[in-house]
C-alpha cells in the first residue's frame, strides 16, 4: 500500500508536475480538474488505509525486531507528513482549482500553482523516503 501511494505521487511528479509551468491557463485548469477527479476518492481511502496498515506493522514489530520497529516508525512518520501536506496544502488548492474555468481563473493562479508544485514535490519525496524506510525494515526482518 505504501508503494501504491508513493506511485501515485511519483507518477504525477515524474510525468506532469515538472512541466506544469509550460501549460497555458486553460490547459492547467483542464489537467488539474482531470487529475483531481481521478485521484480524490481513491486516495481518500488508500492513504488512511496505508497508515492503518503501517501502524499495525509497527505494533506487530515492537517486540520482535527493534531495528525494523524503528525503521517502520520512521516510515510511518514520513507517510503521516505526506498526509499532512496533502490535507493541509494540496487539497485546499485542489478545491479551488475545481471551481475554476479558463475564464474565471484568479489572478494569483500562478502563485497557487507554484505552491501546489513545491508541496507536491515535497510530499512525493517524503512518500519515497517512507517507502524506502519501510523496505529497509522488511529487509532487516528477512535477514534475521
Amino acid at each position: 500500500m505504501t508503494a501504491l501511494v508513493t506511485g501515485v505521487f511519483w507518477g504525477t511528479w515524474f510525468t506532469l508536475t515538472r512541466s506544469l509551468e509550460n501549460f497555458s491557463q486553460a490547459e492547467f485548469v483542464h489537467i488539474g480538474k482531470t487529475i483531481i477527479a481521478n485521484v480524490a476518492v481513491p486516495m481518500r481511502i488508500l492513504m488512511p488505509a496505508t497508515l492503518v496498515v503501517m501502524l499495525f506493522v509497527v505494533w506487530q514489530t515492537f517486540r520482535m525486531n527493534r531495528n525494523s520497529f524503528y525503521l517502520y516508525c520512521l516510515s510511518f512518520f514520513l507517510m503521516l507528513v505526506t498526509l499532512i501536506i496533502t490535507v493541509g496544502v494540496e487539497v485546499p488548492i485542489d478545491n479551488q482549482i475545481k471551481t475554476w474555468t479558463a475564464e474565471t481563473i484568479p489572478p494569483n493562479w500562478m502563485s497557487l500553482r507554484h505552491t501546489w508544485n513545491r508541496f507536491h514535490s515535497l510530499r512525493t519525496f517524503t512518500s519515497i523516503a517512507s517507502l524506502g524506510f519501510f523496505t529497509l525494515g522488511m529487509l532487516n526482518r528477512i535477514r534475521k
